[in-house]
């Protein structure tokens, strides 16, 4: 079995014979080696198809969010030059209200009921051939293009080869959570992320194990239900969905287990959330941490050797430095720029030059992260580089002051950028989110604060607190500080 889902199975023949349909039908409209296809499709068997068909073609695949504007589909689908996007049905009419401004696109597929001026995703499948020979890639030949989230920016693009998904699967979805043919893994992360695009499609492939596909959005509930009805071994999520689970009360909502691994990435998990699973359900979280520019995972707790309040140890096949501005290496317990080196890093990201020099240094990845290392080379995250807060001449993390802000019985979600005091001096300042029954007032504000002060240096606590009805995050869940600065 290939794929489980709402949809019924698929067995891995199934899959293969509807992976040569699909390049097929991909060559059909003129796609050729190296040429870019665009995907804005759920998770979904349709995405498995024309991913691997259009990597089977020797093209590349470009997998994006199906809930981006016109004009943002519009500036990835002018900046990668696909020749085919290939759709769902909603997303169709925002491609097609601006494909007359797109020189390059030559056609649009689309999964579902197709408009005017579109395709048929399933009538050119059911026209193509079963049969496919794969093209004569070579393991440096580029597959993949990621786009970042672009939080603070234009988005992206981070090229990936061949010989990068095999490197990853082996050392992390193998090396790292031990994955064979008898799991089934669901992911809340969806496959047109670098995350989710791991955890249920080429990692399950590499063994021969099994994926569940939800293509809709994964609510607490819907995930409850999943995991109730589907009985995975692996789930991975971002944290706001393991505290949003958490708040979920009833009948069958405390039976995971069948799940061997829970997973978080996308940001650091803060320990409240942590020790909340723990407690309630028996399992330890594993925090990893990886980018698109790195494919997947190169840092990782590993099952049965969780460090609390980390984020694991390097993935055996990289290696990390933590340096100071000026380059040189820190000692463990100082806050350093995180660099990265290994089998999956990306070379360059297309047409950014400036943005390659200043990232890929020769083999290192400078990932933008700030960590500190400890004896036992565990690390321990203290923010982005562009986050972090200089208060009274020292270093402050906004993830070390989120993460007691949450520690607190009304706290659901928090988030701490740098603000002007009066005398034109940073100091921390927090927003938060409380949970169902606390109300904002003065008095727990106050209370917060004191909370924080119990054990942070005075300079980390925050000097006011300000509360919100939700933070603003990106599409992958992670907080948009840049948007809370401008509160």
């Amino acid at each position: 079995m290939a794929f489980r889902g709402t949809g019924g199975a698929l067995t891995y023949g199934e899959v293969a014979e509807r992976v040569n349909r699909a390049g097929n039908a991909l060559a059909g409209l003129g796609v050729e080696i190296e040429q870019r296809v665009l995907l804005a499709l759920p998770d979904s068997p349709e995405f498995a198809a024309v991913f691997w068909g259009a990597v089977k073609l020797g093209a590349v695949a470009v997998p994006v969010n199906t809930l981006m504007s016109s004009a943002d589909y519009a500036f990835i689908l002018r900046d990668s030059r696909a020749r085919v996007a290939v759709v769902e049905e909603t997303v169709a009419p925002r491609i097609l209200e601006v494909a007359d401004r797109l020189p390059f696109l030559r056609a649009v597929v689309v999964a579902g009921r197709s408009p005017a001026g579109a395709h048929r995703l399933a009538d050119l499948m059911d026209r193509a051939s079963p049969s496919l020979a794969a093209a004569g890639t070579v393991r440096e030949d580029v597959m993949y293009w990621g786009y970042t989230s672009g939080s603070t920016g234009r988005p992206k693009a981070v090229v990936h080869s061949h010989a990068d998904f095999v490197a990853s699967a082996d050392l992390v979805g193998v090396g790292v959570f031990g994955l064979g043919p008898d799991d089934l893994t669901f992911s809340a992360s969806k496959m047109y992320f670098a995350f989710g695009l791991g955890n249920s499609l080429f990692f399950p492939a590499r063994v021969g194990a099994a994926s569940v596909l939800v293509p809709e959005r994964v609510e607490p509930e819907r995930a409850f239900e999943v995991i109730a009805r589907e009985r995975p071994t692996l789930f991975f999520t971002v944290p706001t969905l393991y505290a949003r689970m958490l708040r979920v009360e009833g009948p069958r909502r405390d039976d995971l287990s069948s799940l061997r691994l829970c997973v978080s990435s996308g940001e650091a998990l803060p320990t409240a959330i942590f020790d909340a699973w723990r407690e309630r359900f028996g399992h330890e979280l594993l925090d990893v941490v990886g980018a698109t520019e790195t494919l997947h995972d190169f840092m990782a707790n590993r099952p049965g050797a969780t460090r609390r309040g980390s984020s694991g140890q390097v993935v055996p096949g990289y290696e990390a430095r933590l340096v100071d501005e000026a380059g040189r290496d820190v000692p463990p317990g100082v806050v350093g720029h995180l660099l990265v080196k290994g089998p999956t890093t990306a070379p360059y990201y297309w047409n950014r030059l400036e943005r390659t020099r200043a990232t890929m240094l020769g083999e290192w990845l400078r990932t933008g992260d700030m960590f500190s290392r400890d004896a036992d080379g565990y690390f321990f995250f203290a923010g982005r580089a562009d986050d972090m807060l200089r208060v009274s001449g020292q270093w402050v993390s906004p993830a070390e002051v989120e993460s007691r802000l949450l520690e607190h019985p009304a706290v659901l979600e928090a988030g701490v950028v740098g603000r002007l005091d009066g005398d034109g001096l940073v100091k921390p300042h927090a927003v938060v989110v409380l949970k169902d029954g606390h109300a904002p007032s003065p008095a727990l504000g106050e209370d917060l604060r004191a909370f924080a002060r119990a054990t942070l240096a005075p300079f980390k606590v925050p000097r006011a607190i300000e509360f919100a009805g939700e933070l603003p995050k990106t599409a992958t869940g992670k907080i948009q500080r840049f948007r809370l600065r401008g509160r």
